[in-house]
């Protein structure tokens, strides 16, 4: 045992309070110095164990000897819980439907990920995402444009739609289609908190079958009329004899759509919401807007849009000196580990200068956040632009975040806007 009973009560208490209050959803980062500072690597009374430091993050992010052997997304099925019987039966049920499918990148280890991320890889490439630019920067300008229309508005509502897009473009989905699919990764994507209701799990369940059907539809059309887009490239690539199939290219679709359009949409919001609270870096960044790429890395260091990862021992290891056995399950708090103070100074400031090296925001590792690229050219672009395009952007209202811990991000910012 790593944890003796006693501080096993305390860290569950610790995790209770971080996963299932919403005082420790709306502000972890209390638990999270908690967890670090008494326990940093802690075992809980349900066998998983939760890492809080930066250094131990990463080390198994990095150690191909712990893989994404649990099904359920991440933090897996050891996240602390209150479920009734019914949505307990209904995960079961939905995850071994999982496995006999395709599963995406997200579940897999090599061989089939090596296999799979390497194929893809073919299609997704850096020169793929750098000719994106200008469009990124066009799609960014027609959400501006709207936001200086009305001097203002719900940012999640009219600058979130940069990401859906930017997506929808580079995968090959239809314009008049891109709206279709917000409401559908939102609900998709609720599985993956610690307690969903039953509601919400058969939500998400019916939108990524929904999904599936779409982009199976699409795969047919574009096997017959190819186009300049991604799934074009994916289908290319599996005609070539190369070993990805339809259910793999129709995976690896929707797990770019879900997660580029959930994770840049959390940047825009946390980064305006850190923003609006600290004053002074919101004036030093508008007052020098070449500093738009070290402050779109603290943004996702300050509040990641993405605040957990899971892992599974495939076999016997250790993690800072402490032996691991294999099947054991490993939950890498980023959102706790970007807070490190062994690894960023004054990690509680928010500072648009820092410059300490990139935070675990994406991940690390064979793992590390396909789309990483592009979800920070779509923030640089987006900071960028309304730098150039208003002297200010004021908070107009309260802001409501959306309630949720390993997502983590913003329902509401309303703002308003002047124009230059």
């Amino acid at each position: 045992m790593i944890s003796t009973p006693e501080e096993q009560q305390i860290g569950d208490e610790y995790l209770l309070n971080l996963f299932l209050t919403p005082e420790g959803i709306s502000n972890p980062a209390p638990w999270y110095k908690k967890l670090r500072e008494d326990m940093p690597i802690f075992e809980s009374s349900n066998g998983a164990l939760f890492l809080s430091r930066f250094d131990d993050c990463q080390s198994v992010f990095r150690d191909n000897r712990f893989g994404k052997g649990d099904q359920s997304g991440p933090g897996g099925s050891m996240l602390p819980r209150e479920e009734s019987p019914e949505v307990v039966a209904f995960r079961i049920e939905v995850n071994e439907a999982r496995t006999q499918t395709s599963p995406s990148l997200l579940f897999l280890d090599p061989p089939d990920h090596t296999r799979l991320r390497g194929l893809v890889n073919r299609a997704f490439t850096p020169r793929r995402i750098d000719s994106m630019r200008m469009s990124i920067r066009d799609l960014t300008e027609e959400c501006l444009d709207e936001l200086a229309e009305e001097s203002g508005g719900d940012a999640m509502e009219i600058l979130g739609f940069l990401p859906v897009n930017v997506i929808g473009e580079l995968v090959g989905v239809p314009r008049s289609d891109w709206n279709y699919f917000r409401p559908l990764v939102n609900d998709g994507v609720a599985n993956l908190e610690a307690s969903p209701t039953l509601e919400e799990l058969k939500a998400s369940h019916a939108a990524f079958t929904e999904m599936g059907e779409y982009f199976r539809q699409l795969l047919y059309e574009r096997k017959k009329n190819p186009q300049n887009d991604l799934i074009s490239a994916l289908i290319e690539v599996e005609e070539s004899g190369d070993r990805i199939s339809e259910d793999e290219v129709v995976s690896t679709v929707i797990l770019l759509f879900a997660a580029g359009m959930e994770t840049t949409q959390n940047l825009i919001g946390n980064g305006l919401a850190a923003l609006f609270d600290h004053p002074e870096q919101h004036n030093l960044l508008w007052e020098n807007p070449d500093l738009v790429p070290s402050a779109v890395e603290e943004m996702l260091r300050w509040d990641s849009p993405v605040q957990l990862d899971g892992r599974t021992a495939l076999e016997a290891t250790e993690i800072n000196g402490i032996k691991i056995e294999e099947g054991r399950s490993v939950v890498t708090l980023i959102g706790a580990a970007n807070r490190d103070p062994e690894k960023f100074v004054n990690p509680d400031d928010f500072l648009v200068r820092r410059d300490e090296g990139p935070p675990l925001s994406f991940a690390s590792g064979i793992h590390y956040c396909l789309g990483a690229n592009l979800a920070r050219a779509e923030g640089q672009e987006m900071f960028a632009g309304l730098i150039r395009r208003f002297s200010s952007i004021q908070q107009a209202g309260e802001l409501e975040q959306r309630g949720r811990m390993t997502l983590r991000g913003f329902k509401t910012v309303p703002v308003s806007v002047t124009e230059r």
